[in-house]
């Protein structure tokens, strides 16, 4: 835990799956996490099973850039700081095109992208002034590829790969690092968002056979922010071992 202790960690999306598990491993490596998604009570659980303070936990929806600036300005409120931003939120409802679920394609570039700007943009200026930090981005494998029925997944995880690479380079007068994690099949609720019965049944399968724990994306932040000031991880992709695609 080398790197983590002291450490003011902002999570989103930290009620359940990789914010929940990454939450977990630093707190109890020694970070201050502040935590921010919908479900006010899976927080406020959270938050008293790791013994957080209660206001260190936000109530956030990543669509509404409000709600993200309020997370980011009670970390600093509470520590005087923000030293990662962890950009995590996300939903997955996959489905074929041609069924025209237009209404979630509209969520997941809400969630997906516009999210993780919303989180840039809360946490850049403390950064920049403080000439020092690190913005982690969550993509996907999907970031990487795409298949049958995960067009706009994909292309919303691609768009996250992107914005990162080009905050990579904007960044470097300001001593701020960059990093993007895009997880192959790991255990958590992702797969509960998609609506399409067919495709709800052949991803759960998919996971059921090949998903690994959640900590496994928690160790690869570790990972990230335990480095020296001088090395900055740009980029993370893991998959299961026996994950093929």
């Amino acid at each position: 835990m080398e790197g983590i202790k002291d450490k003011v960690v902002v999570i989103t999306g930290a009620s359940s799956g990789l914010g929940e598990a990454t939450a977990r491993r630093l707190a109890n490596g020694g970070a201050k996490v502040v935590l921010g998604a919908r479900r006010m009570e899976r927080l406020q659980a959270l938050a008293k099973e790791l013994g957080l303070d209660e206001q260190a936990v936000v109530k956030t929806d990543v669509t509404q850039r409000d709600h993200v600036e309020a997370l980011v300005e009670r970390a600093i409120q509470l520590h005087g700081r923000i030293d990662v931003m962890l950009n995590n939120a996300g939903v997955m409802p996959h489905s074929p095109l041609e069924r025209l679920k237009v209404e979630e394609w509209d969520q997941m570039i809400d969630v997906n992208i516009k999210g993780v700007l919303y989180g840039i943009a809360a946490a850049m200026p403390h950064m920049t002034a403080q000439k020092s930090g690190q913005i982690i981005n969550v993509s996907s494998v999907a970031g990487h590829k795409v298949g049958p029925g995960s067009a706009v997944y994909a292309a919303t995880k691609h768009a996250v790969r992107v914005i990162s690479e080009g905050l990579r380079q904007e960044v470097k007068p300001y001593n701020i690092r960059s990093t993007i994690i895009s997880p192959g099949a790991v255990d958590t609720e992702l797969p509960n968002s998609i609506s399409e019965n067919d495709v709800s049944e052949a991803i759960h399968d998919f996971y059921e056979q090949y998903a690994i724990p959640a900590d496994s994306f928690a160790r690869s932040v570790e990972f990230a922010m335990s480095q020296p000031e001088d090395v900055d991880i740009n980029e993370i992709l893991f998959r299961p071992t026996s994950q093929v695609l």
